[in-house]
């Protein structure tokens, strides 16, 4: 049943605005009339609270006894019991699903703005078991979606700044109120992701294009009176065509292209993408409305009369509030600088223009034009230099890859569309030709980088294998996507099919194994060095997650990886404990991890095969092995890889658990690890649909349990919800048996003790097993730009990897320009230097016995090494930055001696 509607006798000047005492429910039907006689033992301010949001008696039971059982808790928290209320009634109608009120209701009932209101709801958890997963995704869902509205909002604000002109009886804030309520209502009509900023933004061009040419020239600022000064006439005689209702809409597209391309530009909004979105849906959605048929505004009453029944129904947040800056929709004080930057301001003596605030929109707008940029121009097409190693190949993969990406393409669009909205297949297709092109490009930097290390020049293996090609094409198409903030953690990505984007969604659409698309991520990212810092972190993420537990579920060809490693001949571990200590430094390529044995049996690479590394033999593959002895199978790259990372993951995000809970028991951290490792190792079908967390926490508790602490699994899970990249469904739902999910306490006593039981006895006896050796855990496996390291023995001398510049020679100043090479040489002086000083090190190093880290390289004053050692005095790397920092100190004085000549010059 449709929401009944309201507010029928709106004033042009005024919208209606939703409030505790004059709304109606979104859909009666769920929300009888409350029977005040059934409720007199509750609070009288309570029942008023639930007949004022027009909720049942079923929900006015259940919220009060959600509110008994957590109210002692609660009395800490700041605010009155109402609030209280409110945030239990609020988890009772999302969990049972009924339309009693919208979210803007709630929120003014209880006089909170949105972001205080679900961090009111979050803390309603004390017992871990109060919040559904269904309530906290809609706590994410909302927080998402104001996040993005709000974005949206202060650019719209700073846009019609720029367009319309101020008067005195404030005609452009009717025209700017009209304007921003039709957004929301083609927003909520044409996109099922209405957290797409992009999609959404470029939408908002649109709306702003449809209202600038309905304007008098009077009430627009030059650069948009000139813009619309050509199409004035044309819509005039489109009135007289749709007066005589023989079309719904004229033939002719209604896009201002001059005025569209106007307002892109001034928004540094890609033209092409925004011209799609008008003429795929925005023109859908005007014909829905019958908006299409006139020349003149849109009646505010129409348009307020639809959004006010798309809101009702959605039981969401009143976008229509921003303009109006009500208390509800205002970020909290210390969130506004979250949202819009203060732009850094230059130092007096630098030149060039102001850097200017970095708004959400701002960054996504500047990572699609890099993205686009750094793309070559040659379309979809494979270049000269890749077509040539195709040519090369003994089979011409050529064919293959083109029908692949035809048929992948199609996948991927249609599947997009259906996520993002009607309409919305287009958008699919612009993402997955920006996709093919990096694609392409990487895959060229990729054979490149091969011929140089190999002097080979046939890649027909690679080039010919199936799921090389699929893996390379779904992290280029992630990458696309998570420009586009399609695809993005910020605030919490889920497995969730439909409408979310977010990875490991590209796996699902191509029916890519994540183990696959693990092994080509680390050589992604050495191949395409323009990535940025965040679309690195953003990959490195989806890493993470593949090794906590997408790998790990049933079919997943890891599994079959690991019953074959552990039922070789060789019976090793995939990974020794010796090299837990080593740094994780390897050689592997793509080539490598894709052509790596999956079946010893069936897999295994003749030496002189193209883009397979030279194997020299071991000791134990040596020709003095008895001739009836089986042959040893080669250990698969891709395995130990995945392991030695595995591990390293594992042990800091323990370490991280650690310092949370056992600060005062260091003692116990070595144990635990050791535990934890043996289960990762020995016992790995435990991780199958699991997550590492759970075997994390379990090992924990199992230690801390057999060694006499008291630590508790609520003050286990209580820490863990405040490490990063953490998900109560974690704790909450873990596998029991197939089908059936429970607590974490319940794997804890159900299977994880039942398995382990033996080895856990065996920490408290007097003969412990041995312990495990701690990884190194590095900084981060890619070189992240724009991460400075402290050089050993020094204070305040920082060093950064040099990179070329992206600067324009336009906005340097004279001064830079004449500097910058005699810095350049310097710099590459300065990296030899380093690196000379790190092989040195290494080299001394390889002769001595391997210790376990305790610290960084780089992190302690006075130590050069990672075992801690101190150097004998100050090294040559030292001493030659010193005298680099003196001349940079002299260079300095003197330019601030030239700064009045400087100034004079002519620019």
């Amino acid at each position: 049943m449709p929401p009944k509607k309201r507010h029928s006798g709106t004033t042009q000047n005024k919208e209606p605005k939703p409030s505790a005492d004059s709304a109606s429910p979104p859909d009666k039907q769920d929300s009888p009339e409350l029977s005040e006689k059934k409720h007199r033992e509750k609070h009288a301010e309570f029942v008023s609270l639930c007949k004022s949001l027009h909720v049942s008696d079923l929900v006015c039971d259940r919220a009060w006894t959600l509110w008994e059982s957590v109210r002692e808790s609660m009395d800490k928290v700041p605010g009155s019991q109402q609030r209280l209320w409110g945030a239990c009634l609020f988890v009772i109608i999302t969990d049972m699903d009924t339309g009693s009120f919208t979210v803007t209701q709630v929120l003014k009932a209880v006089s909170l703005n949105l972001k205080q209101f679900l961090a009111l709801v979050r803390q309603l958890d004390v017992n871990l078991d109060t919040i559904s997963m269904k309530v906290n995704s809609a706590l994410t869902r909302l927080e998402k979606k104001y996040d993005v509205m709000l974005a949206l909002y202060q650019r719209f604000e700073k846009t019609c700044k720029n367009i319309f002109v101020l008067t005195s009886d404030g005609r452009e804030r009717e025209t700017m109120r009209t304007c921003w309520t039709m957004f929301l209502l083609a927003k909520g009509r044409a996109l099922q992701m209405e957290d797409d900023l992009v999609i959404s933004f470029q939408l908002l061009l649109c709306t702003l294009e449809l209202f600038i040419k309905r304007c008098s020239s009077d009430q627009l600022q030059s650069l948009y009176q000139s813009a619309i000064s050509k199409v004035l006439s044309p819509p005039t005689r489109t009135s007289r065509r749709n007066q005589s209702k023989a079309k719904s809409r004229p033939s002719e597209p209604e896009v201002d292209a001059q005025l569209l391309e106007t307002l892109c530009k001034d928004n540094e909004c890609n033209f092409e993408e925004v011209k799609n979105v008008y003429q795929t849906s925005f023109l859908a959605f005007l014909d829905s409305t019958d908006l299409s048929r006139s020349i003149d505004f849109p009646q505010v009453n129409d348009v307020n009369q639809q959004y006010e029944e798309l809101y009702l129904k959605s039981r969401d947040i009143d976008g229509r509030l921003f303009f109006d800056g009500d208390e509800t929709v205002l970020p909290p004080k210390f969130e506004i600088s979250k949202v819009e930057r203060t732009p850094k301001k230059n130092q007096p003596e630098e030149d060039g223009p102001m850097i200017p605030p970095q708004t959400p929109i701002r960054a996504a707008m500047t990572s699609i034009r890099m993205l686009r940029g750094d793309l070559p121009s040659n379309g979809d097409q494979p270049s000269t230099t890749l077509t040539t190693y195709f040519k090369n190949c003994t089979v011409d993969p050529t064919q293959d890859v083109q029908k692949r990406l035809e048929t992948l393409g199609q996948v991927f669009s249609q599947k997009f569309g259906e996520a993002v909205g009607p309409h919305c297949v287009v958008y699919g297709r612009q993402r997955f030709a920006l996709g093919v092109r990096l694609y392409y490009k990487v895959m060229e930097a990729m054979l490149k980088s091969e011929e140089k290390r190999l002097s080979v020049q046939n890649f027909s293996k690679l080039l010919n294998d199936f799921t090389f090609h699929t893996s390379l094409l779904a992290c280029s198409l992630e990458v696309v996507m998570a420009t586009y903030e399609e695809s993005s953690f910020k605030n919490g990505g889920s497995d969730q099919t439909g409408t979310n984007l977010c990875f490991p969604w590209i796996l699902n659409v191509l029916n890519l194994s994540a183990f696959d698309f693990y092994k080509v991520i680390e050589s992604f990212i050495k191949a395409e060095p323009t990535l940025s810092k965040d679309i690195i972190k953003h990959l490195e993420t989806c890493e993470n997650l593949i090794m906590e537990r997408i790998a790990w579920r049933t079919g997943s060809p890891l599994f079959e990886l690991l019953k074959q490693e552990h039922a070789s001949a060789a019976a090793e571990p995939v990974e020794t404990p010796a090299s837990f200590s080593q740094p994780l430094q390897h050689s592997h390529t793509a080539a490598d991890l894709y052509l790596t044995p999956t079946r010893p049996a069936s897999r295994v690479l003749p030496p002189d095969s193209p883009a397979t590394p030279p194997q020299q033999p071991t000791a134990s593959q040596s020709t003095s092995q008895a001739p009836c002895q089986a042959p040893r199978q080669p250990k698969s790259n891709s395995l130990s890889l995945f392991y030695k990372k595995l591990y390293r993951l594992a042990y800091t995000r323990l370490k991280t658990l650690c310092s949370y809970l056992l600060s005062s028991h260091p003692e116990l951290e070595p144990i635990i690890w050791t535990l934890f490792q043996y289960t990762l190792q020995h016992e790995y079908e435990l991780m199958r649909d699991r997550h590492l967390d759970q075997l994390m926490m379990s090992a924990m508790y199992a230690i801390c349990k057999v060694k006499s602490v008291d630590l508790r699994f609520k003050s286990i899970v209580s820490a863990y919800k405040n490490m990063t990249n953490t998900n109560q469904e974690t704790f909450k739902n873990v596998l029991i048996i197939e089908g059936h999910y429970d607590s974490i306490i319940v794997f804890y006593n159900q299977v994880f003790m039942q398995k382990l039981k033996t080895n856990i006895l065996q920490h408290a006896s007097i003969r412990p097993p041995p312990l495990s050796p701690i990884p190194q855990i590095p900084r981060s496996p890619y070189k992240l730009p724009n991460s400075p390291l402290r050089v050993p023995g020094s204070n305040n001398i920082y060093i950064s990897p040099l990179r070329s510049s992206r600067m324009s020679p336009g906005i340097m100043t004279p001064r830079s320009r004449s500097v910058l090479p005699f810095l350049g040489n310097r710099f590459q002086k300065i990296n030899q230097m380093v690196n000379s000083e790190r092989s040195h090190k290494r080299t001394m190093d390889q002769s001595a016995a391997i210790k376990p880290l305790k610290k960084l390289r780089f992190d302690v004053d006075g130590q050069d090494e990672a075992d801690g050692s101190k150097p004998g005095g100050d090294s040559t790397l030292i001493q030659k930055l010193t005298e680099m920092s003196s001349t940079w100190s002299r260079m300095h004085e003197q330019k601030m001696k030239e700064e009045p000549e400087t100034r004079d010059e002519p620019q």
